[in-house]
């Protein structure tokens, strides 16, 4: 048999089709679909823009979420009591009533607040130390905070309230059973709607990017067409598209990273002065890097899924595929 009766292989599909041939090939596809989407600044950033967008609203969520579990979890089985007093109320009143509470098999801590420290933390966490200065007089009621050993049943805790609001000098008694049940239902109400807004901008996100990608894919229609003559397979001819998805998707990841920071730095002064106003530190939590990568990594699977519609879409409907 002479060389010319020999079978051309297939550029294509050679039947000893490396893996470095094949890495090679994505190396390739990747920089190009970089370039072409470089050369299209303007249009790039707006779909980074809208997708970043998609992404940044449910995920603010899911951190707006997990600081309330971690706000709540400190204080979960452990609620209190606090006691306000009144106004004129004496110092005999409140010993008292710091007396009973201490006493109680199912109280841990007692801490008091007198009303000059009760002004002072307000003038250091609202602002408002001169509109203070002009009453002439404290506003503000002494009270006391006690802290549980161990969660109550809601007969001990309703007995406990009955209790403390009949002692001297005491004008009101909150529960602050109440505030943990309120803030886990604004949990779950958070949680809820992140879900359904991951839900509609993921679809969103994943239309926007398919629009772009089909857009790539009519600059494209005489070399796809040539491809195909050729004998390349569906996933080289679909391989820059799902490049173009990445990138897209990639990028709204960033912008999405970006709008979320920007907004943690925007707010953090009010977080801080609320979260001081309770005695408690500001400690941010889930924008890490997990989070980061997450978020990145999401970003790129909605534009993958966005390139993958527009794809199967357009070049099945040119006979491509």
């Amino acid at each position: 048999m002479t060389i010319f009766d020999r079978t051309p292989q297939d550029p294509w599909r050679g039947p000893f089709l490396q893996p470095i041939a094949w890495v090679r090939d994505h190396k390739r596809v990747a920089a190009e679909s970089v370039y072409f989407i470089s050369e299209r600044l303007g249009t790039s950033f707006l779909v980074w823009l809208v997708v970043g967008i998609a992404l940044a609203l449910p995920a603010g969520l899911w951190i707006v979420q997990v600081n309330m579990e971690d706000m709540s979890a400190g204080w979960q089985g452990r609620p209190g009591l606090s006691v306000y007093f009144a106004q004129d109320v004496g110092a005999n009143d409140i010993k008292q009533a710091q007396e009973f509470l201490a006493q109680q098999d199912n109280i841990e801590q007692v801490t008091l607040t007198t009303a000059e420290q009760a002004l002072e933390e307000f003038k250091a966490y609202s602002g408002l130390a001169d509109v203070l200065d002009l009453l002439g007089e404290n506003p503000l009621p002494a009270s006391l905070t006690a802290r549980f050993t161990s969660a109550l049943n809601a007969q001990d805790l309703l007995a406990l309230v009955t209790q403390s609001q009949q002692l001297n000098g005491v004008a009101e008694v909150v529960a602050e059973k109440t505030w943990l049940e309120r803030l886990h239902d604004l949990s779950t109400v958070v949680s809820r709607l992140g879900m359904m807004l991951s839900l509609l901008f993921g679809v969103g996100a994943v239309l926007v990017t398919a629009s772009s990608v089909r857009l790539a894919i009519e600059s494209r229609l005489d070399e796809l067409r040539v491809l195909k003559m050729v004998g390349a397979t569906r996933g080289q001819i679909r391989r820059p598209f799902l490049y173009f998805g990445a990138v897209y998707g990639f990028g709204g990841g960033v912008i999405a990273a970006m709008l979320l920071a920007l907004t943690l730095v925007i707010i953090e002064p009010a977080l801080q002065s609320l979260s001081g106003s309770y005695q408690q530190d500001l400690d941010l939590s889930g924008f890490n890097a997990e989070f980061l990568g997450a978020l990145l990594a999401l970003g790129c699977t909605l534009g993958i899924l966005g390139a993958l519609l527009a794809v199967s879409q357009r070049l099945r409907g040119l006979e491509l595929f």
